[in-house]
């Protein structure tokens, strides 16, 4: 149940950002109490202390690059392949695959929360007076191991040559199947529901072995 609670509650969140430009979408592997002891016993280590019913693994981020939406918006932006792009945040620098970008009031390049966009050197970009950004002027970065912080953003350090290409007038779309999401988010209910109705099963067997049990007490 605890497995199901937590796959129930990143399909939740994958749902809300089935539309969000460049979102990826978590994945928590599960394993069943047999795969992990015959894992343990292959590897001839003890298996220990293992729960009957299903071991959460490591959580990950799916990073497959989603489709391509054209849009025509001149501030709109999409890497081809890796890479990101940076932002400037009051925590430093952050980087994001949404490049639904706007204008700032001092005509600076920003993100939807006012953030501002980064070249490939670190530094703020011009807007034209046209409302225009080359799509050269936008700086694309290689974040190996990057971690998800919230809001669409991603912390993490810089390195490396970018294999990503910038792309104009275009989005990223969500990694997020929504038919998927849904259909997986039914299955989970339901496993979420059999174990509730397995643990009332086990308490009303108990409650019934503790009944007869003080009945032969009394009786005897």
């Amino acid at each position: 149940m605890v497995a199901e609670q937590a796959r129930q509650d990143q399909l939740a969140n994958d749902l809300a950002n089935s539309a969000t430009p460049g979102f990826k979408p978590d994945e928590t592997p599960q394993h069943s109490f047999g795969a992990v002891l015959l894992a343990n016993t292959e590897g001839g280590t003890a298996v220990g202390s293992v729960n009957e019913g299903v071991a959460l693994g490591k959580t990950y981020t799916n990073m497959t690059p989603g489709a391509m939406q054209e849009t025509g918006e001149p501030l709109d932006f999409a890497i081809e392949g890796n890479g990101f792009f940076g932002v400037k945040t009051a925590q430093g620098v952050r980087y994001t695959r949404d490049g639904q970008f706007e204008r700032s009031a001092q005509g600076i390049l920003t993100d939807a929360d006012g953030n501002p966009v980064l070249n490939a050197r670190g530094a703020q970009i011009k807007v034209s007076a046209t409302g225009t950004v080359a799509a050269g002027a936008v700086g694309v970065f290689e974040v190996p191991g990057a971690a998800k912080q919230g809001e669409n953003l991603y912390t993490g350090k810089a390195a490396g040559k970018p294999t990503g290409t910038v792309r104009q007038g275009s989005l990223e779309g969500s990694g997020v199947d929504a038919a998927k999401s849904m259909i997986e988010m039914v299955t989970v209910m339901r496993n979420f529901q059999s174990g509730q109705q397995a643990i009332q099963a086990i308490g009303q067997t108990l409650q019934e072995a503790a009944s007869q049990v003080g009945s032969l007490n009394t009786s005897g």
